[in-house]
């Protein structure tokens, strides 16, 4: 499905694209004027906030509900993973338990429709373990969201 929009929206591509490499930018640049969020922007960040409560919990599956299942979603850290199983297997391999998982926090939040079945996400996150399951991590994501029947999912995920 998301080929099918990237080959009809040539333009939409390209937008997308530099809007994803100007993240860096965007997120050192002077902070966004505040605002009313809209419902489209609440809804995303709702997807955020079920994903942090249900990491802290050690869920994993419940974590991943805010993804698309699909084999086109696409998670970016090191590498590139494509599909919601090789997705949640990742997570798996990476934070065996829950002391390994940490305390997860999001911060910085920026919601921007792309239309009115895309949203873009930008923000900062941060994880709270002991040394010994491998230390504070901390660093900056760019989401890619679709709406879809079962609500607001994640497509493309670039986490550094």
């Amino acid at each position: 499905m998301q080929l099918r929009f990237c080959r009809r929206s040539p333009l939409r591509l390209s937008l997308l694209v530099a809007i994803l490499l100007s993240v860096p930018a965007c997120l050192s640049a002077q902070e966004p004027p505040l605002h009313t969020a809209s419902p489209q922007e609440l809804a995303v960040v709702k997807v955020l906030v079920a994903q942090e409560a249900a990491w802290n919990r050690g869920d994993i599956e419940s974590f991943a509900k805010g993804y698309k299942d699909s084999p086109n979603t696409i998670f970016i850290s090191h590498q590139v993973n494509r599909g919601y199983a090789g997705l949640i297997e990742e997570y798996r391999k990476e934070y065996p338990t829950k002391a390994a998982m940490g305390t997860l926090s999001f911060s910085e939040l920026e919601v921007h429709a792309l239309d009115e079945n895309f949203a873009f996400c930008i923000g900062k996150y941060q994880l709270d373990r002991n040394k010994k399951e491998g230390g504070r991590a901390e660093g900056l994501f760019s989401l890619i969201f679709e709406k879809t029947d079962q609500g607001w999912k994640i497509i493309v995920d670039h986490t550094t």
